[in-house]
């Protein structure tokens, strides 16, 4: 299912090389991962002033029905400095409710507050940390994500490690 819904992909722009290579397994014949990006929607040049550049986020979030953080000690940081694009793009995944998938640039299969955005924490926001691995997440893409809403559960969660042996990882 991730493939049929707008994935919006945030991340400390000190992270940008792994959004890459998340565009790299798409593209990749040999794995199977595949997200429709929001990223595509509404692009705004680097010339743009912050408030265009603002508009612009909010109108791909507004197009997407997940989102994936990938999870760093620079995206804990920026991610809740209250003046960054990503600052904006939480504050904007919480507004519309969002889920969202946490991965753990580091590859930890757990929980690690030390990457999650305070805003989030501060919410008890229900999030769902994995590796950073093709095929966790486009599991938690196909699987998570559609339940989200109706979950009733709040706080950060994670897979056991019987998911990640039943994946083969």
């Amino acid at each position: 299912m991730s493939y049929r819904n707008k994935t919006y992909v945030t991340f400390a722009s000190e992270d940008i090389s792994s959004y890459r290579l998340m565009e790299a397994w798409r593209e990749n014949k040999n794995i199977d991962f595949s997200f429709y990006d929001a990223h595509d929607l509404y692009v705004a040049r680097d010339t743009s002033k912050p408030e265009t550049i603002k508009r612009n986020l909010r109108e791909r979030l507004k197009n997407a029905k997940q989102a994936v953080l990938l999870g760093s000690s620079n995206a804990k940081k920026k991610g809740g400095d209250g003046s960054s694009f990503l600052a904006y793009e939480v504050d904007v995944i919480i507004e519309f409710d969002l889920p969202v998938v946490v991965a753990n640039l580091d590859g930890a299969r757990s929980i690690n507050r030390g990457f999650i955005p305070r805003p989030f924490l501060d919410a008890d926001y229900y999030t769902l940390s994995v590796s950073f691995q093709p095929a966790i997440i486009k599991f938690a893409l196909d699987m998570y994500s559609p339940q989200y809403a109706s979950s009733g559960k709040s706080g950060p969660h994670y897979y056991k490690d019987e998911i990640y042996k039943s994946l083969g990882l």
